[in-house]
């Protein structure tokens, strides 16, 4: 068994023995983890070593896998209503006078619907979280109505979840798909993984799988076709249902989702931007979403319970509650705007500044906008060693950071004749190495964890709109850009996304302490007055800008031009970039 420390145990039940491994304290409240196709209980592991530090966690071998036995004859051994026999002996073996929380993935979520959904299970499931699994009887209400009432969507989306549900198809063949199993398929199968799910190598699967996989075919023959052509009725959810849906699944539409308010009267949506096996690829992420919705419905509160948190009510909820953001430049602006977003969105937050009054302001008001813990950090993104020591802390204190935003920037405004060598230095450690410190150090933790992540770098319409007022400024912006698409192209086989963000006018308080190379103090701050008043005119909230971060984040964009002017810059440089060089010889009126 490759759960160290694992008390295991065998339960008798239908004519098959059960293999049933629990981890952490007994007293505790307990989680039952519910593997999938063509997976053991093993596929658990990374998640259930995270959630015994708070839960008594329970895996068990659904029959036929693993090291239960495997029901005689096959044909008819694997239906819903014996699988269910099967749930209700474990619990009554593990947690005999205490509600269960139930978390199935693949076909472990699609034999946890019906768990949750039939009478003989009613209080005995306090929760149940779904990941890559529906149930069968709604899948067949859904496929249904789009039959009966056809629409071109509605055809389109039948056509889609057809085309990538083909495995099942095959695997209602008869005898070939034990034979492939048994054969290549079964030997390739772990590499298969690797390249295409990016599952970490290591003791998953075992060698129980070429069995568990013919075995586990059944699950579709004894179910698939008699549910979908003859869906129940009353499937309803008797309990509280986190659905986690992992965004890149190849095998199941997000679509398939659309309709389940009306069968679940309290569900929470959760989003995931990875593939199908998110138990191996993203552990600490479910650990953390299935701990605090099993925590929301622990009933009574006993004493070792994690505690509730309240559920995120932003518009990104779904995708960021729980997750850790650092956003640099925090204090005030697009950086403090960005950070309330996170939090309205149920994020951690660590807003880093060198103003330290700020940045605990900000943290203040993370937490009272929604974020269920928020953080201020003092620090000068352009010391190296500052950004290691911040890094290190945030690692050992509160996590591996899932969204880096370097936020923080400085700017300096003159012709480049005028600039001096001393006011380049400082425009490019603030606004470039910050960025490089930020990508280098929190990106190789994030690629170290081998779990994904995002970084947003804040760079401007300036690094593709030449001027000659902002030859400093406009240099540290490009190079950012160019920096975040080497780094898009670098980190995407680690599951790290990477954008740049291209504002343009932003009303924000950057002319307040940007410089102006050339000029004496009186002049100075005439033009500092100056700017100021002409982006109070244009009058381009932040939160704009904060919004199209998350909304690149989600959606993994490369380059995001924010407001008219940027987006305008940016298709000139694309189309006329001579139109912009004549532009850029414009002189500024004084």
């Amino acid at each position: 068994m490759n759960l160290p420390g694992a008390r295991e145990r065998r339960v008798r039940t239908g004519g098959v023995e059960l293999c049933v491994a629990e981890l952490g304290d007994g007293d505790r409240p307990t989680v039952v983890l519910v593997h999938g196709y063509p997976d053991s209980k093993e596929v658990w592991s990374e998640v259930a070593v995270r959630l015994a530090e708070e839960w008594h966690v329970v895996l068990y071998d659904v029959r036929g896998h693993g090291r239960s036995t495997a029901p005689k004859p096959l044909r008819g051994g694997f239906t819903l209503e014996k699988l269910t026999d099967d749930f209700l002996a474990v619990i009554d073996a593990v947690s005999p006078d205490r509600p269960v929380h139930v978390v199935g993935h693949d076909w472990g979520s699609v034999q946890s619907w019906e768990f949750v959904t039939v009478g003989r299970t009613e209080g005995r499931i306090a929760s149940f979280t779904s990941m890559s699994g529906p149930s069968l009887d709604h899948f067949g209400h859904w496929i249904k109505q789009r039959m009966t009432r056809p629409t071109p969507r509605r055809v389109g989306q039948l056509l889609g979840q057809g085309a990538k549900s083909w495995y099942v198809y095959m695997l209602h063949t008869p005898v070939l798909p034990e034979l492939a199993w048994r054969g290549p398929l079964g030997k390739r199968w772990p590499g298969i993984l690797q390249r295409l799910e990016k599952v970490p190598a290591g003791d998953y699967p075992t060698a129980s799988l070429p069995d568990d996989a013919a075995h586990g075919a059944w699950l579709y023959r004894d179910n698939v076709r008699a549910r979908l052509g003859r869906p129940r009725a009353d499937a309803y959810a008797h309990a509280p249902v986190q659905l986690i849906t992992p965004t890149g699944d190849s095998f199941l539409s997000e679509r398939l989702y659309d309709d389940l308010e009306q069968w679940v009267p309290l569900l929470v949506r959760r989003s995931l931007p990875a593939k199908h096996w998110v138990p191996r690829t993203r552990p600490d992420q479910l650990a953390a979403w299935i701990g605090e919705f099993a925590a929301a419905h622990e009933a009574g509160g006993q004493e070792g319970t994690p505690v509730q948190q309240p559920a995120a009510q932003g518009r990104y909820a779904e995708r960021f509650g729980g997750q850790l953001v650092l956003v640099t430049g925090a204090a005030s602006g697009i950086g403090r705007a960005t950070a309330f977003a996170f939090a309205e969105a149920g994020a951690r937050v660590v807003a880093v500044d060198l103003d330290a009054e700020g940045a605990a302001r900000t943290a203040e008001l993370a937490r009272l906008v929604g974020a269920p813990a928020a953080w201020g950090e003092a620090v000068d993104v352009s010391d190296e060693a500052a950004v290691e020591k911040l890094a290190a802390k945030v690692a050992a204190e509160y996590g591996t950071v899932d969204v880096l935003v370097n936020n923080a920037g400085i700017g300096l405004s003159g012709s480049f004749l005028e600039t001096t060598s001393e006011e380049w230095k400082r425009v490019l450690d603030v606004n470039l190495w910050g960025v490089i410190h930020g990508c280098r150090i929190f990106g190789k933790q994030m690629a170290e964890r081998g779990q994904g992540g995002h970084i947003v770098n804040t760079a401007s319409a300036a690094a593709f709109q030449p001027s000659r007022a902002l030859p400093a400024y406009s240099t540290s912006k490009a190079a950012v850009l160019m920096l975040s698409e080497c780094l898009r192209a670098e980190l995407a086989e680690k599951s790290i996304g990477v954008s740049a963000i291209c504002p343009g006018i932003v009303n924000t308080n950057i002319t307040a302490t940007s410089r102006f190379a050339g000029t004496d103090a009186e002049e100075e701050q005439r033009l500092r007055k100056r700017a100021t008043r002409l982006y109070g005119r244009r009058n381009y909230p932040p939160e704009k800008v904060a919004d199209a971060i998350l909304d690149a984040v989600v959606r993994n964009r490369a380059v995001v031009p924010v407001t008219p002017e940027a987006r305008g810059a940016r298709l000139l440089s694309r189309v006329s970039p001579g139109a912009l060089r004549r532009l850029a010889r414009l002189k500024p009126p004084l």
